[in-house]
C-alpha cells in the first residue's frame, strides 16, 4: 500500500463508530481508515515501532470509542509485524481486547469476557516470554503487568457491562 498524496497532517476520526447489526445499512467508514492501513509496510524489520502512527491511530481509535476500527487498524499493524516475535503477542492481546470493548457496546458480556480472558492469555505469555533489552519497539514500552491486573479485575466481576471497556492508549503512553 502507498500513503495517500492528500496525508500530510494527523489521520482523521471516522466519521461514525461502526457497530455490526446496530448501523443500518451504514458500512465502517473504510476510507479513513484505509489511510491508517496504508501507513503500515508490508513487514516491520525487527520490531514495531512504538511511535509508529498507525499503532498509536490504532490505539487511539479504540480509547475514543471505535473499537471495531481500531481492531481493523491494529490487525494490519499485527500482520506486518515480525513473525514470532513480542510485538505479535501484544497486539494480538489488544486486538481480543477492542473486540471485547466492541462486544461491550453491543450488550454481549459473556462474550466480551471471553475475549477479555484470550487477552490474559496472551498478555500472560508475553510477560513469560524473554525480554528484549533497550528497545524502542512497542512491546518494550508497554505496561503489559499492569494491563493483566487491569483485566484480571475486569473478569473478576460477576457481570460485565458497557463502562467495563477499557483504554489502551493510556496504557501505552511512553
Amino acid at each position: 500500500m502507498n500513503v495517500p498524496s492528500h496525508l500530510t497532517g494527523p489521520l482523521p476520526w471516522p466519521q461514525w463508530a461502526y457497530v455490526p447489526g446496530e448501523t443500518g445499512a451504514v458500512e465502517a467508514d473504510s476510507e479513513t481508515l484505509d489511510m491508517a492501513k496504508a501507513l503500515v509496510p508490508s513487514v516491520f524489520r525487527g520490531h514495531v515501532p512504538a511511535r509508529h502512527p498507525a499503532l498509536r491511530y490504532g490505539l487511539a481509535l479504540n480509547d475514543r470509542g471505535y473499537f471495531w476500527e481500531s481492531q481493523e487498524v491494529l490487525e494490519a499493524v499485527w500482520a506486518a509485524a515480525p513473525q514470532g516475535g513480542r510485538e505479535r503477542v501484544l497486539l494480538r492481546a489488544c486486538i481480543y481486547i477492542a473486540n471485547a470493548n466492541l462486544r461491550l457496546r453491543m450488550q454481549r458480556s459473556h462474550s466480551a469476557a471471553r475475549l477479555f480472558g484470550d487477552a490474559l492469555t496472551e498478555l500472560r505469555a508475553l510477560i513469560s516470554r524473554k525480554a528484549v533489552a533497550g528497545g524502542d519497539g512497542f512491546v518494550e514500552s508497554f505496561p503489559a503487568p499492569a494491563l493483566v491486573a487491569l483485566l484480571q479485575a475486569k473478569l473478576g466481576r460477576p457481570e460485565l457491562t458497557k463502562a467495563d471497556w477499557i483504554a489502551l492508549g493510556a496504557t501505552s503512553r511512553s
